[in-house]
């Protein structure tokens, strides 16, 4: 495994890191436990959860996980903060002292741990100020708790106004950015990447198979398969432009021996600027697949392929995850 740096910290984590959005909900704990297992046991060392997914059920399998294997400090553990945790508290989401400190210590407790190795805001919130959210942080950073802090789906500019304060008020600085990257969305490359290779952020990617759609399993003029996730959402995905670039993928698989979906992570893995692409299988299949993009080898002539089916720095679908609704913030 060639491992790569963590932002500007010296830390090395594999360039796929294993996202645990599925685990506790749709993956059995079980599934999870061997899925966890595995990953570790075949050199990935970067785990990726979040306190609202299953609003902690996630946080507490890994965390069961990491207790059984016993692996723990081989572990770059990630998690994130932002996200409604409780229905009838007003305070119970958002990026203020109050819910970061309160969640990070439920989620410390949740993990199993003494300490969060990348702690993300999952969100921006544009009403609370970033020098609250930051003081917040490195109180934490501080105190023992947390030992990076990063950014998820934030604009460029976000990132560099939240990078001037920590250096005004000389707060621990965001050392990692999570934005949506994909074929089907290559927005971030216009602002976001050069400005992260510029001062040191790390990329991670989430949803490098554009939500399932980069699989394969959607086929243009047929029903989309029953259980899917796309299954009776996410309408901007089905347009003749979105497919042209998932057959001329697939075709391109098809020439190299490779899955569509282990083409579109090596793609997004192999992107400059980029340190670990996120998966997330939600079955032990699902994750034997996408491990297989790490043997997939691609030159400069397939890139330039791509670059014709996949415009740069563009995008055929509008930006949309579930938990969030529509975003309204463009790179």
């Amino acid at each position: 495994m060639e491992y790569r740096p963590l932002g500007r910290t010296g830390t090395k984590v594999s360039p796929l890191c294993l996202g645990c959005m599925y685990f506790g909900a749709k993956t059995s704990p079980e599934d999870s436990y061997r899925i966890i297992d595995h990953a570790i046991d075949n050199e990935i060392n970067f785990l990726d959860t979040a306190n609202v997914y299953s609003r902690g059920r996630s946080e507490e399998v890994v965390g069961e996980a990491l207790k059984r294997n016993g692996k723990r400090d081989k572990i770059v553990l990630a998690t994130k903060v932002h996200g409604r945790m409780d229905d009838d508290d007003p305070n119970a989401q958002g990026n203020h002292r109050r819910h970061v400190i309160e969640q990070c210590n439920l989620s410390l407790k949740r993990l199993q741990v003494d300490h969060i190795d990348l702690y993300q805001i999952h969100r921006p919130a544009s009403e609370v100020p970033i020098d609250e959210t930051l003081q917040a942080l490195d109180d934490l950073v501080r105190a023992g708790k947390v030992r990076s802090i990063g950014t998820s789906t934030f604009a460029a500019w976000q990132i560099m106004e939240s990078l001037w304060v920590s250096k005004e008020l000389r707060l621990n600085r965001f050392v990692t950015e999570q934005p949506p990257y994909h074929l089907l969305d290559r927005r971030v490359e216009r602002e976001l990447i050069p400005m992260a290779q510029t001062w040191g952020i790390g990329i991670l990617p989430w949803s490098p198979l554009s939500g399932g759609f980069l699989t394969g399993k959607y086929k243009r003029g047929e029903p989309r398969p029953e259980g899917a996730r796309w299954e009776k959402s996410g309408d901007g995905h089905f347009t003749d432009a979105s497919f042209d670039v998932l057959e001329g993928i697939e075709a391109l698989a098809k020439e190299k021996g490779c899955t569509t979906s282990q083409l579109a992570i090596a793609w997004c893995m192999d992107k400059p600027g980029v340190t670990s692409a996120i998966i997330g299988p939600g079955t032990f299949e699902q994750y034997e697949d996408n491990m297989g993009a790490l043997d997939v080898e691609l030159t400069e002539e397939d890139h330039k392929r791509i670059d014709e089916i996949a415009e740069p720095g563009r995008a055929t679908v509008p930006y949309y995850n579930a938990d969030f609704g529509p975003h309204k913030y463009r790179w």
